[in-house]
């Protein structure tokens, strides 16, 4: 299940977000296995990423961002445009087990 944010920490990490450079693109292929994995990856690492989504069809661009959303577990943070801003907990440490 996604996580949910509240207005206040919505803006709290527009705020954030607001310095970065889009670390992902979405290009011609779409949302691809390898594109996940690589948006997983990024989300794992920084919590906080902005994904520049390729196209001039908007209706498109808007439809590939609500399947990211979806797909990437992740909580829409903002959508401006052709850039979209995710953001997913860091996953706690497990413990050791000795």
């Amino acid at each position: 299940m996604p996580p949910s944010l509240t207005p206040r920490e919505r803006q709290k990490l527009k705020a954030r977000a607001h310095a970065l450079e889009p670390v992902i693109q979405v290009g011609q292929a779409g949302v691809t296995d390898t594109l996940l994995k690589e948006i997983d990856r990024a989300l794992t690492a920084h919590e906080l990423i902005k994904i520049r989504v390729a196209g001039a069809d908007r209706d498109a661009r808007e439809a590939q961002c609500d399947d990211l959303v979806a797909r990437a577990n992740a909580a829409e943070v903002q959508r401006v445009g052709k850039v979209l801003v995710l953001w997913r907990p860091r996953p706690e440490d497990e413990p050791d087990q000795e």
